[in-house]
């Protein structure tokens, strides 16, 4: 009996000699036989770190609370140090109040000048002889002037003579004058320093800068302060260089440091 030829639904894709298939579209890869193709959503793929990151992490995640502790010891510093300086300032604030300070006033109020010769290039060694006046005005607060302290007279840049204040006491509302000595040693003053003093004492005004620096301590009852440097700059002008030469004009200026 004769075989039956039926006929195919489609003519069968043609192929080259390699065994690829052509078609209209790109092919898909075909999986071999007895496989399977499995495909899971992008965001359901998860990735494990390797070891190393792992343990890495875990020192990370041990070390949050020492970091912690760090940060609520600094916090608590902080706050202290706020709480300290609020409840100084209200400390400094109340005690001003109460006392009222006022600091006290410098002026010098004599002078004699000896050995001043300007007849000579020679070196000169200038003698003063300062009358200061010192003020406190406080009615709580006393002052005590240390050792330490230190007067020069300036002209023209040139330092003619030096000394120092004597230590007292001064008391609330009290006014001391004392006396203090500054002497100068073979001081060279130069040709065009000679020749101004000469021009300034021929006018009747020779003009002096004198710098006093004194360290003090304020007693407020039966409490002490830490040493206190008060500074004074006096501008005083002289009508002649001689122990009977008078003080025409002065200006006094004063600074504190605290420390």
């Amino acid at each position: 009996m004769a075989d039956r030829i039926h006929p195919r639904d489609s003519p069968p894709a043609s192929s080259n000699n390699s065994g690829e298939v052509r078609t209209g579209t790109p092919a898909k890869p075909v999986p071999p036989p007895g496989t399977y193709v499995v495909q899971v959503p992008k965001d359901q793929i998860y990735r494990y770190p390797p070891p190393a990151n792992a343990r890495r992490y875990e020192s990370l995640t041990k070390r949050k609370p020492r970091r912690s502790c760090c940060r609520r010891c600094v916090c608590y510093t902080l706050s202290l140090l706020i709480i300290l300086i609020i409840s100084l300032s209200i400390t400094a604030g109340v005690l001003y109040l109460v006392f009222r300070p006022e600091s006290p006033t410098y002026t010098i109020s004599d002078v004699a000048i000896r050995n001043f010769n300007m007849t000579s290039s020679s070196p000169v060694s200038p003698e003063f002889d300062f009358t200061i006046r010192a003020e406190n005005r406080n009615n709580k607060i006393g002052v005590y002037y240390r050792k330490g302290s230190s007067v020069t007279v300036v002209y023209s840049g040139v330092n003619l003579s030096n000394g120092e204040l004597t230590a007292f006491y001064q008391p609330t509302n009290n006014v001391t004058v004392f006396k203090t000595t500054l002497k100068g040693s073979n001081v060279m003053l130069g040709n065009a320093v000679n020749t101004a003093l000469r021009n300034e004492q021929m006018k009747g005004k020779v003009p002096f800068r004198v710098d006093i620096k004194v360290p003090v301590r304020v007693k407020v009852g039966a409490v002490k302060s830490w040493e206190i440097i008060v500074k004074v700059k006096c501008d005083i002008t002289v009508n002649a260089l001689t122990e009977k030469s008078k003080i025409i004009s002065k200006d006094c200026k004063y600074s504190v440091r605290l420390w």
